[in-house]
């Protein structure tokens, strides 16, 4: 354990709620082991964030946008840099764009939900709605950004926190959303799985 290179532990990258939450044995190689490959997946993610973290703002048709600007909170210890913050009637929320479709994961409304905990605290004003802008279908899925929401994102904050702090290795557990992990042959979590199963029955 001595080899791995942790994170700043006084923060913890947004992006980390999102990677925990969809597995937390991947998260544990990207942030603590400083493991991490691409595929054609993570290819198109990456270069859909190049194109939309271009730091600018305008008015689009009565709202104010700004892109890639740093999210910060000191309440629950995150730092981020956001997709696209609008401001609307008075009313502000954050737009995380994914290159999935719409519904896939519920991991994002996560992040969405961390950003939005963010934007409360560096504004002062209550964050009600969020949404993630799927690239492949073009269209926005609207987050309510609930108490039960909030509840799941602060738990998934402790976790990460707790994994950063200790470095511990969560175990890899196979699940459909492997064949698309970029890391999956690092984990191999099936053949982990049938080694787990011999020792048991010997």
């Amino acid at each position: 354990m001595n080899n791995l290179s942790f994170p700043n532990q006084d923060y913890i990258p947004i992006a980390s709620l999102n990677q925990y939450a969809y597995c937390s044995h991947r998260c544990w190689r990207m942030f603590c082991a400083g493991e991490f490959e691409d595929n054609e997946y993570t290819i198109e993610g990456t270069s859909l964030h190049e194109r939309v973290h271009t730091l600018s703002d305008n008015i689009k048709d009565e709202t104010w946008q700004i892109r890639a600007i740093w999210l910060k909170s000191e309440r629950y210890k995150l730092i981020g840099k956001s997709d696209l913050i609008e401001l609307e009637s008075g009313q502000i929320y954050p737009v995380e764009y994914k290159r999935g479709k719409r519904g896939e994961w519920d991991n994002d409304e996560l992040q969405v939900c961390a950003q939005a905990l963010c934007l409360e605290e560096m504004t002062g004003k209550t964050i009600e709605v969020g949404y993630v802008y799927y690239a492949h279908s073009h269209q926005r899925q609207q987050v309510e950004i609930s108490t039960a929401l909030r509840e799941s994102a602060i738990a998934i904050i402790e976790a990460v926190q707790f994994l950063f702090n200790t470095g511990i290795m969560p175990k890899p557990i196979y699940k459909p959303r492997c064949k698309g992990c970029s890391l999956y042959s690092r984990c191999l979590p099936q053949a982990t799985k049938k080694v787990g199963r011999y020792q048991e029955s010997n």
